[in-house]
């Protein structure tokens, strides 16, 4: 007996390890969030684009286009523009979006939206180059850059810090090797520029990245940085004041030299981008991005069931957790009802009346139908037609109640048809049997415990916590199942048991 009941136990703990599992692997893994409230944020960049079409002069309009990669994913991407040709394409690491018209006149507006949002997964790692030749310079830059690498050298210890001291060594104007190699320009472009120069001159690879600051109602020009690759990640430096670290609210718009847009056939040009900030609901939002990155998420598969499916399946998912409440006020309580999932179905029934019309409709209809029921039983009538006379008995008198609520203007008297008729049958036939085994005390005894457990499972089963929980993560129900196996050896003492022998307990 030992061994099978430690054979249960850990049975029942390795269900609730596995039940478990799944929903920690849904909520850490897929993102998938444990409250339906819970939301994340989206983001929506528009580039504006407005420039004046010289006459009789076909446009082309470039503009760079974000890869949106390193933990971003795109939701939506829409081009607005009128009487323009729109054609994307890929140039190098970077994407391209190039619109264009045979003869349009005057002012003109190009738009260009990205709806996206932060990624379940963590980004994959691009490797980049370690090594880069030095490039050609001419005599005086070339003694410029030998003389400020030797002092960085000494100042640095690994790549990451040469980085560093070079970008602050080109910022500083009082040197002398800069200003030669700046020309006069102190643009953020040029300084980037030297800051190149000498990392190649020291074999140290480096690009120029533009970046976009995800911030609400943020307008703004991308932010120009340099990144270089160390073997396991990319490092990201800020030219203008040496800053390490790319922010976390940024989106790389486009990688290398050159301005965002390019224009052709049109003059005075302005580009500006503006970034916003909207919540929606996040498990809303891990199925619109689940196709989109091509994720088997097998979690949310009951997400992909159609809606009035769903909706069966959000009541029929409850069940197992209305039983476990009963098994725990019968087997912990001691408390006495008309079988194990008989207050289920009556908590079920409870959905369609409300709970204090449920309970009302219960008392009556079951006081009458037991009354009939006893009536029936002088005529030794048989099982089958007794039930179907008591059937027939419940289905009058819920019609009857029907029609005197709406008379009397209670809504809730509509509702009263869908009560289920067989669960009210059959708990009129077992609560005269209890009554002619247990007497009629007993009955009523067993009669109460069952509204009191039905109320108490409709309670529970009707919070929309639980729904969303355990419909979104149908792993609980292993957590269910390992509770009623542990209960399963259960031999001790009932509450109820211990209230009605408290006084053996007394010191006499």
């Amino acid at each position: 007996m030992v061994t099978v009941r430690l054979h249960a136990r850990l049975l029942a703990l390795l269900i609730v390890v596995m039940g478990g599992a799944s929903v920690v692997w849904q909520a850490v893994v897929w993102g998938i969030p444990l409250t339906e409230t819970e939301t994340d944020p989206v983001w929506i960049v528009d580039a504006r684009m407005e420039f004046t079409a010289r006459e009789d002069f076909p446009v082309k309009m470039t503009m760079f286009l974000p890869p949106v990669e390193g933990g971003f994913v795109t939701l939506n991407e829409s081009f607005v523009s009128h009487n323009y040709g729109v054609n994307v394409y890929d140039e190098g690491p970077n994407r391209r979006a190039m619109w264009s018209a045979r003869r349009p006149q005057g002012h003109q507006s190009l738009y260009y939206r990205l709806v996206l949002t932060r990624s379940f997964s963590e980004p994959p790692v691009f490797s980049g180059p370690q090594y880069r030749k030095p490039m050609p310079l001419d005599g005086a830059e070339q003694l410029a850059v030998d003389a400020l690498i030797k002092p960085i050298r000494e100042r640095s210890a690994d790549v990451e810090t040469f980085i560093s001291e070079t970008i602050r060594t080109v910022n500083n104007s009082s040197n002398g090797n800069v200003r030669m190699l700046l020309a006069g320009d102190n643009s953020v472009e040029n300084r980037a520029r030297v800051a190149d120069l000498i990392l190649a001159a020291a074999h140290i690879p480096s690009e120029q990245v533009h970046l976009v600051r995800l911030q609400h109602g943020l307008s703004q020009e991308p932010q120009l940085w340099l990144r270089s690759f160390n073997g396991e990640q990319w490092l990201y430096f800020n030219p203008d004041n040496a800053q390490q670290g790319m922010p976390e609210d940024s989106l790389v718009w486009w990688v290398g030299p050159g301005p965002m847009v390019e224009l052709e056939g049109g003059r005075n040009l302005r580009a500006t981008i503006t970034t916003s900030q909207h919540e929606m609901s996040a498990i809303q939002l891990a199925q619109t991005v689940r196709p989109l990155t091509g994720q088997s998420l097998w979690s949310l598969s009951l997400y992909d069931l159609p809606l009035d499916v769903q909706h069966q399946f959000r009541l029929m998912i409850m069940i197992p957790l209305g039983v476990l409440l009963i098994l725990m006020l019968r087997n912990l309580i001691g408390l006495e009802t008309l079988g194990t999932f008989t207050p289920v179905l009556v908590a079920l029934a409870f959905r369609e009346t409300e709970l204090v019309w449920g309970v009302l409709l219960f008392v009556l209809i079951t006081g009458l139908g037991l009354t009939l029921r006893a009536y029936l039983e002088h005529l030794r009538l048989q099982l089958l037609p007794r039930l179907s006379v008591v059937l027939t008995f419940v289905v009058m008198c819920m019609l009857t109640l029907s029609v005197l609520t709406h008379k009397m203007g209670l809504a809730s008297g509509l509702s009263l048809s869908l009560f289920p008729m067989v669960i009210l049958t059959m708990v009129i036939e077992r609560m005269s049997i209890v009554w002619e085994e247990r007497g009629g005390t007993h009955s009523m005894k067993v009669a109460a415990g069952t509204l009191v457990a039905a109320a108490a499972c409709h309670q529970v089963m009707s919070l929309p916590a639980l729904h969303y929980l355990f419909f979104t993560f149908p792993g609980l129900l292993l957590v269910l199942i390992g509770a009623m196996l542990w209960m399963g050896h259960y031999r001790g003492y009932r509450l109820m048991e211990l209230l009605r022998f408290r006084a053996m307990t007394e010191p006499r």
